[in-house]
């Protein structure tokens, strides 16, 4: 009679309210598809052959053959015949990228600086004597055109939405070996090196650029055109590539103005914080320090002066010198730029009517 009595309990108050949970999940995940499973799926950000605007033939092993094959035929191996001090020529070697149907080249103005004759090398084993069209040493390109038919442009691809960790291919002419690729990944967007480009921006990579390879491409790995690759950081593996949406700004203004056009206020600055109790009441912390005006210059006639705090320009705060510069430089000669400074703890606004950098480097006036 016990045993009976306990099987009764078991019963009672353990099998009987397990079948009666188990009963009610599965009513929970038929009525509401909330409490149903998951299936893994990918990641949202990862970047799907759809948005590539590429066929299904991509999928499949992991190899970024398809990438280089893509690309490869835009890039080709620039060798030149450059004068010396002493008066006899040197050849020297680098790449570039075919960026029009129209013969339109980019490459790296230290490739073809000093060059009295240019030569290209195709993918296809053509050769066509280059002419340059524009330089731009203060970001280190040149424009380059060339006479031939059947050429494919690059694929351009948005450097603004490459990721540390994207997988790039380098496609160059590494010490004039010939075509070759080499790959890595993204490691830092927005990075100078303090060396002789007056503008940087660069994106960093591990992905080998020797020389030679200057001016060649930086693709991601459906074979879209990232950077021109343009140096290397000593022996330590990390190269530098300046951004398509840079250099195609440039390539546009060589091709319409002859030159570069740029924005320019006639004043030197140095970035630095604000103390915190200012900075608390501003709501920015970062600043640029005036350490030098132009006499006559744009920010000179708005009323400027040295040791002035820039705090926003037209209306954004100061957070990365970089950054900052570029607003500048971007914008149209003759444009009004919103300048708010902090002078003797008083914010005050100025309005300068921006210069042409261009002209300015004219007249030895930077």
């Amino acid at each position: 009679m016990t045993d009976i009595r306990k099987n009764r309990l078991f019963v009672d108050y353990l099998v009987k309210p397990v079948m009666l949970g188990l009963f009610v999940a599965a009513v929970l995940i038929v009525l509401v598809p909330d409490f149903r499973p998951t299936t893994t799926r990918p990641s949202d950000d990862l970047m799907t052959l759809e948005q590539a605007s590429i066929s299904s033939d991509w999928a499949g092993q992991a190899s970024y053959a398809l990438a280089v094959s893509r690309a490869a035929p835009s890039v080709v191996n620039v060798y030149t015949l450059k004068g010396t001090n002493n008066g006899s020529p040197r050849t020297s070697l680098g790449s570039g990228v075919i960026m029009q149907s129209d013969g339109v080249i980019l490459t790296n103005h230290h490739v073809i600086d000093d060059a009295v004759k240019i030569l290209v090398l195709l993918y296809d084993g053509r050769e066509a004597a280059a002419s340059v069209i524009g330089t731009d040493p203060e970001i280190d390109l040149a424009v380059l055109k060339i006479n031939i038919e059947g050429l494919t442009p690059i694929a351009l691809g948005d450097p603004d939405q490459a990721r540390i960790g994207d997988v790039v291919l380098a496609i160059g002419n590494p010490s004039g070996i010939g075509q070759s690729v080499t790959q890595g990944i993204i490691s830092a967007k927005g990075r100078t090196t303090q060396q002789e480009n007056i503008f940087e921006n660069f994106l960093q990579t591990d992905a080998a650029i020797n020389a030679g390879s200057s001016g060649g491409a930086l693709v991601d790995a459906y074979g879209n055109l990232l950077g021109i690759n343009t140096a290397k950081l000593g022996a330590s593996g990390i190269s530098f590539a300046i951004p398509v949406d840079e250099a195609q700004t440039v390539l546009e203004d060589i091709l319409q103005h002859g030159r570069v056009v740029r924005g320019w206020l006639g004043m030197s600055a140095n970035p630095g914080f604000l103390a915190e109790n200012i900075a608390k009441e501003l709501g920015v912390s970062q600043t640029f320090g005036i350490s030098g005006i132009t006499n006559g210059g744009p920010a000179d006639n708005s009323g400027i002066r040295v040791g002035d705090l820039i705090v926003k320009i037209d209306a954004v705060p100061i957070t990365d010198p970089t950054a900052s510069v570029m607003q500048i430089t971007n914008v149209s000669p003759g444009q009004p730029v919103k300048i708010s400074v902090l002078r003797e703890d008083k914010l005050i606004e100025f309005t300068v009517i921006a210069g042409d950098r261009g002209e300015a480097l004219a007249r030895g006036l930077l």
